[in-house]
C-alpha cells in the first residue's frame, strides 16, 4: 500500500508542479504580451506553491529524505540505533498529529466559519489550508509504518 500512496502522491505533486509552471507562464505572457497580468494567476501560483511545499514535505518524509543530523546514530550499536529511530519516529508522529492535523483542522474550521475567501479567485481559504491535515495524516502514516517496521527488526 505504501508504494501505491508514494506513486500517486508523486504523480499528484508532478501535476501540481506542471500546473504551476503553466500558470506562471500564462501570468508572464499576459503581463508582457497583453499589457496586464491576469489577476488570478499570481494567487493560483501562490496556492499551488503552498500545496507543493507541504505535500512535498510529507512525500520526502515517506521517502526518508527529510533533513536529519546524524551525529549520534552511527556511534550507537544496532539495538540502540533502532530505539533512537523509534523515538524519533514517535516524536515526528506526535508533531504531525498536534501541529499539522489538529492545528490544520482548527485553521480550516476558523476560516470556514468566517467564510474567508481568497481575494482574486474567491476560493474558500479552508480549501487552501486543507493541505495541512492531509499532509499530517500522510506523515503520520509513514512514521507509523516506519515505527512498526523498526519494531519487527
Amino acid at each position: 500500500m505504501r508504494t501505491t500512496i508514494d506513486k500517486y502522491l508523486g504523480y499528484f505533486l508532478a501535476a501540481l508542479l506542471a500546473l504551476m509552471t503553466l500558470d506562471v507562464l500564462w501570468g508572464v505572457f499576459t503581463r508582457y504580451a497583453l499589457g496586464g497580468q491576469a489577476s488570478w494567476s499570481e494567487e493560483l501560483a501562490r496556492f499551488l506553491l503552498i500545496w507543493i511545499g507541504i505535500l512535498g514535505a510529507a512525500y520526502a518524509s515517506g521517502q526518508r529524505m527529510h533533513l536529519a543530523i546524524e551525529l549520534l546514530l552511527p556511534k550507537l550499536e544496532p539495538r540502540r540505533q533502532r530505539r533512537l529511530l523509534s523515538f524519533i519516529n514517535l516524536l515526528i508522529l506526535g508533531f504531525a498529529l498536534a501541529v499539522l492535523v489538529v492545528g490544520g483542522l482548527r485553521l480550516m474550521y476558523i476560516t470556514h466559519t468566517l467564510e474567508q475567501l481568497s481575494p482574486a479567485m474567491q476560493l474558500p481559504m479552508a480549501g487552501v489550508y486543507a493541505v495541512l491535515p492531509l499532509s499530517g495524516l500522510l506523515v503520520m502514516y509513514y512514521k507509523a509504518a516506519d515505527f512498526i517496521q523498526l519494531q519487527k527488526a
